[in-house]
């Protein structure tokens, strides 16, 4: 028998171990035809704008009224707002605005949330679309596709309804001023006797969205700050891609008695989240 030198031998065992496998070759462990499970694809969106300069200084001043009136100074602070304490900037940011008026406060919060799946076999949008229908669930609709019926309402006001006292009480207010809904969750409070009211109102109840992002509601609640005064809060959010941005609106009158008005809150929040929109499309 020749004699082989153990590193010459060595040489020939790796030779004749690897010469089977090649970078076209399939793993040791795989079997003949087995399908590969494609990874998932990626969102569309990497990072995140900064949420205190995502908002048009002009816009700014519709929305935070009595700002424009204060010295320079306090004017800039107004309109720079004050970003959310967050720990990672490419996953979630935020930022609150807030001015004072003579008759008034509001409040300004805007949002930005990307979602990213651990999971190679779920798109980031497929699990965006997952965190976004929760939160649309929550509040208290069920419908991504459509707008809620005059059936669902009126499901969505009665006592019965897990989220019936919140939203009777963030019923739109009347002509005449009064609440469009009692604290307690009846509806009978400001409503006219033929029912006109309610009908006339029935749009500016919590709803989907149309031609928003790719799926988009509205939610609107009355509550009490303090013992007697109330504040509106109108939120609109909707999902691009893999991102959900969510818009809050706050109006807080100084005088208890004084209602802040649904449509005008509402339109304003839909304006700002449609020129977000278009932002994340550039």
């Amino acid at each position: 028998m020749a004699y082989v030198p153990g590193t010459a031998l060595l040489a020939a065992l790796v030779v004749g171990c690897s010469g089977g496998t090649g970078t076209g070759s399939s793993a040791p462990d795989s079997k003949p035809g087995e399908a590969t499970v494609a990874a998932a694809a990626p969102g569309k969106y990497r990072t995140l704008p900064d949420p205190c300069r995502a908002v048009a200084p002009s816009a700014l001043k519709d929305l935070l009224p009595g700002a424009a009136e204060l010295p320079e100074d306090q004017q800039k602070k107004v309109y720079e707002g004050t970003a959310t304490v967050t720990y990672n900037t490419d996953r979630k940011v935020g930022c609150r605005w807030k001015s004072e008026a003579p008759d008034s406060s509001h409040t300004l919060f805007v949002d930005f949330e990307r979602v990213v799946s651990y999971d190679p076999s779920v798109s980031d949008d497929d699990r965006a679309r997952e965190v976004y229908a929760k939160k649309e669930t929550a509040a208290g609709l069920s419908s991504p596709s459509a707008t809620p019926s005059s059936t669902k309402d009126a499901e969505k006001q009665t006592p019965s309804s897990s989220n019936s006292a919140s939203h009777a009480l963030s019923g739109p207010a009347s002509e005449d001023g009064t609440a469009g809904g009692s604290a307690d969750g009846n509806g009978s409070e400001g409503s006219d006797t033929d029912g006109s009211a309610g009908s006339a109102d029935e749009n500016l109840l919590p709803r989907t969205l149309d031609n928003l992002g790719d799926g988009a509601f509205l939610d609107d609640l009355l509550t009490r700050a303090g013992s007697t005064a109330k504040n509106r809060t109108v939120s609109v959010v909707f999902r691009t891609s893999n991102v959900i941005v969510t818009v809050e609106y706050t109006e807080q009158p100084t005088v208890s008695t004084v209602l802040p008005d649904s449509k005008e809150l509402q339109d304003r929040a839909q304006s700002l989240a449609r020129k977000l929109v278009d932002k994340f499309s550039e």
